[in-house]
């Protein structure tokens, strides 16, 4: 495929054509962006569910000694119960987006259940962050109306293209290979919190080493779309 030039979007347009698909992975619909298509190095680490009272705390530690910066999915519950950990998060720098309130299946709901969701986590997080333009639904569930609620709220749909399956709880190696080994430039990957205990915490340490050994730039989701190259 031929390389176009560094299309510098905004992530509240981000709604390019079905012709920017790459290997199947890029979109979905033309909505859901599950991966950057780039032949820059560089990736996007995601958590979902925090803030955690246990393991925010020392994922947080984590990124602070390893200089990243991440995107952080946040859960508007654990958000309510747990603000000060939120403005940690936020006064280190990193990215906050919005995971809906309660991790129910929002392609479940109906529309205005659907609005509540969104609208009780966004009242919580914008207390303490500045308002979210990313959202990933729970679960990775969607359907059209999802889409429609989160657009109107200016959000951009981001689901992944890994996952290393840490919220199954297997070992430390486990989750570490199961990114180093699949990673391409423009990937966007899944990990969690808000579960205990859990290997995300020891692994994203090695996992960061590991990705700067291959010569990856860690990146938010929001920095990643800046890199998002056209194709023909």
């Amino acid at each position: 495929m031929r390389r176009g030039g560094l299309l510098f979007a905004s992530v509240f347009g981000i709604m390019l054509s079905a012709a920017v698909m790459v290997q199947g992975v890029v979109m979905e619909n033309n909505k859901v962006i599950k991966k950057v298509p780039t032949t820059h190095k560089v990736v996007a680490l995601t958590i979902d569910d925090g803030p955690h009272y246990k393991t925010t705390p020392q994922v947080l530690a984590v990124l602070r000694e390893k200089k990243v910066k991440l995107t952080l999915f946040i859960l508007g519950q654990n958000a309510a119960a747990h603000p000060e950990i939120l403005a940690e998060a936020v006064a280190d720098g990193h990215e906050i987006a919005t995971h809906a309130y309660s991790h129910n299946l929002l392609n479940k709901m109906d529309k205005k259940a659907i609005g509540e969701e969104f609208d009780k986590a966004e009242k919580v997080i914008t207390a303490v962050a500045p308002k979210p333009i990313l959202f990933r639904p729970p679960g990775g569930a969607y359907n059209e109306t999802v889409l429609a609620e989160a657009q109107v709220r200016g959000y951009t749909t981001i689901l992944w293209s890994i996952d290393p399956g840490d919220w199954r709880r297997p070992s430390v190696s486990h989750v570490v290979d199961g990114v180093v080994n699949q990673v391409e430039p423009g990937s966007i990957v899944l990990l969690h919190d808000g579960q205990y205990p859990l290997p995300t915490p020891e692994a994203l340490g090695i996992i960061i080493d590991k990705l700067r050994e291959q010569g990856y730039s860690i990146v938010t989701v929001s920095e990643l779309l800046q890199y998002y190259e056209v194709r023909n």
